[in-house]
């Protein structure tokens, strides 16, 4: 998602809700029959989805987070488990149940 100056996203959802303003008074006085009615309509459809996705963005601006940098290798990630991918691949999947089972108090008897 490429991210716009607060500026310049509102000069673009105003445009773009302008646009979706003029299409909708034109369909409502000018009422075409057929299909030109259809895609008048879907203009004002699709112009009020990008003035509304526009302000969204031009909203949620300032609270875009930098993304944390990973632990450097051989320090655990904070809230994680410490098993990496070899562990987890030389694990025996009968022994984990097994394990799981005998923790639970469950049996297969």
């Amino acid at each position: 998602m490429r991210l716009f100056p607060k500026s310049v996203a509102r000069v673009k959802a105003f445009a773009a809700s302008l646009a979706a303003v003029a299409a909708l008074v034109t369909l409502l006085v000018w009422r075409p029959e057929g299909i030109l009615s259809v895609i008048l309509a879907l203009c004002c459809v699709l112009l009020g989805m990008i003035a509304g996705v526009t302000v969204a963005a031009a909203r949620q601006a300032h609270d875009v987070e930098p993304p944390a940098a990973s632990p450097p290798p051989g320090q655990r990630a904070p809230g994680g488990y410490g098993v990496d991918a070899d562990t987890l691949e030389a694990l025996d999947s009968r022994a984990v149940r097994g394990d799981s089972r005998a923790v639970n108090g469950i049996s297969d008897r």
